[in-house]
């Protein structure tokens, strides 16, 4: 006849592998989120129980006895093994993959497709991080990037995503306070506001045929989308990038007064280590970008080709 097997308890034996592994009571009281009064319980309950003594008790620390080490090996180990099987074959954990992304294009473009990767792909987390200037791969720290430029960068795999093109937007009210602007050239009566240098505008006033145009009163902005808000409430006019600033466009929020766009050498790339491109997780993100970025070009919400005049164009903190 076979004896019934002692129902273990289970509870207890977790918490005092934890008191075992960390030889504190308080330490593996934190780490169970209960109070080290209740971890003492506990202990004492099992050495109760079985009738042994499991911890020596000093002033200030413990220690395990013979027997206590022998029951925290065994533990120890099952519990590696039941965290592994289940990371592995029940409920796998989510894989993290982290890309850097300027202001633009991260509340513009990334942002509102967010909740489409998450559906797409579950068993990934995907942690945006703010983007700053990539010239090499030294300089990358996540696992991918969308950087702007000319397609240039020191050990890194690089691939033109989007395009994107610039042309002044202003506020409906400040557009009727300045009555009406007839020529490009009326633009130099209001504020100009500049992202980082002047060379934006000096190759817009060219293309549009004023390139002596010489602006009465200015101010530079480093944040693109604080150059959005600052337009949007009236402060000035400034170049918009486009397709981003195409909703506020069309529904009236603001305004583009000349149809007059400067296609800009430089776009918008994605980047990686090539190392980093051998994980299968950071493959699946980089196929969905470009997948994304594809789809965009195709239905006119990003990637716009535009004809491209030959001027400089800075590197923009888009």
């Amino acid at each position: 006849m076979n004896r019934p097997t002692r129902r273990l308890p289970l509870t207890a034996l977790r918490t005092f592998e934890a008191a075992a592994r960390h030889l504190s009571f308080k330490q593996a009281a934190d780490e169970l989120c209960v109070s080290a009064t209740t971890v003492s319980n506990q202990i004492r309950q099992l050495e109760k129980d079985w009738n042994c003594k499991l911890f020596h008790r000093h002033t200030r620390a413990v220690s395990l006895t013979e027997k206590g080490q022998s029951l925290a090996t065994v533990l120890t180990s099952a519990f590696t093994d039941i965290r592994g099987e289940i990371d592995k074959n029940i409920a796998p954990r989510r894989q993290t993959v982290t890309i850097a992304v300027g202001p633009i294009f991260g509340s513009r473009w990334l942002a509102p497709r967010l909740a489409r990767f998450a559906r797409l792909h579950p068993g990934i987390e995907l942690v945006v991080h703010h983007g700053t200037r990539i010239n090499s791969a030294d300089q990358l720290h996540t696992d991918l990037a969308v950087d702007w430029g000319v397609g240039k960068w020191r050990n890194l795999h690089s691939v033109r995503l989007m395009e994107i093109r610039y042309s002044p937007i202003i506020s409906p009210e400040l557009a009727r306070e300045s009555g009406a602007l007839t020529t490009p050239a009326d633009l130099t009566d209001l504020t100009i506001i500049h992202q980082h240098d002047r060379s934006e505008w000096e190759n817009w006033f060219a293309l549009a045929g004023y390139p002596e145009a010489a602006p009465e009163n200015e101010m530079i902005i480093v944040d693109s989308n604080m150059v959005q808000r600052t337009v949007k409430d009236g402060q000035g006019v400034a170049l918009g990038v486009f397709p981003f600033m195409d909703p506020e466009v069309k529904n009236g929020q603001l305004i583009k007064p000349f149809d007059i766009d400067l296609a800009p050498d430089r776009a918008f790339h994605l980047l990686a280590k090539q190392e980093t491109l051998a994980n299968k997780a950071v493959q699946t993100v980089w196929n969905w970008i470009m997948s994304e970025a594809h789809a965009g070009a195709e239905d006119g919400s990003g990637g716009l080709e535009t004809r491209n005049d030959g001027l400089r164009d800075p590197a923009v903190g888009v």
